[in-house]
């Protein structure tokens, strides 16, 4: 129903009961549960920011996840479909792994890594990789990528990885070119870097 919403950052919490925003566009607040990552990387209140949403409807109440990137939705959306991982847990797995661990984990069908989010027994965590092993395999982060041109060949993981989520090798270049790589930084620092840029 919504894709995103853009408007201006009015609260963050907190709460026995979750992490929270509320984002004000045109004099409605959209009130949005997020991850615990996507919370340490908030900027300070009555910014504007865009946040990219998932509607949940049950029986009996509807309400908005949101996420600072839409890679991060679109993964969240296929956690979620895994039988036995609601949002919640859904959000709780992408709180404590960020996109590139998270399909590493799922690749190498580690499940005892993924026992380190909160209520994941190894049960539900050989469950998860039993039904996203298919759907994730799709995205090459173990072999050479396709290099996007003008970009160095030793991101071929991230750009491999950002390929496989829909993007076209411009989008990819334009992205690398506004990220600063410092020296040392991993795959991962920097896939979270042009990711960053991408959702703006």
């Amino acid at each position: 129903m919504f894709d995103f919403i853009k408007g201006v950052l009015e609260d963050k919490r907190r709460t026995e009961k979750g992490t929270f925003i509320t984002i004000e566009n045109n004099g409605i607040g959209y009130k949005f549960e997020i991850t615990s990552r996507d919370y340490s990387v908030l900027p300070e209140k009555n910014t504007e920011m865009k946040v990219y949403s998932a509607l949940i409807h049950r029986e009996d109440t509807m309400y908005l996840c949101g996420f600072t990137n839409r890679e991060t939705r679109d993964i969240f959306l296929i956690l979620t479909s895994v039988s036995g991982v609601g949002t919640k847990m859904g959000l709780t797995l992408l709180g404590e792994f960020d996109l590139y661990e998270l399909i590493s984990l799922v690749q190498a069908q580690n499940y005892k890594e993924l026992t380190r989010a909160k209520g994941v027994g190894p049960k539900l965590a050989q469950k998860i990789i039993l039904e996203l092993k298919d759907k994730l395999m799709k995205v090459n982060i173990s072999e050479q990528a396709t290099i996007c041109p003008q970009v160095p060949d030793e991101y071929s993981e991230a750009i491999s990885i950002l390929q496989s989520l829909g993007y076209d090798d411009n989008e990819i270049k334009d992205a690398f070119a506004k990220v600063v790589i410092k020296t040392g930084e991993t795959q991962e620092e920097v896939l979270r870097s042009v990711l960053t840029v991408l959702s703006l």
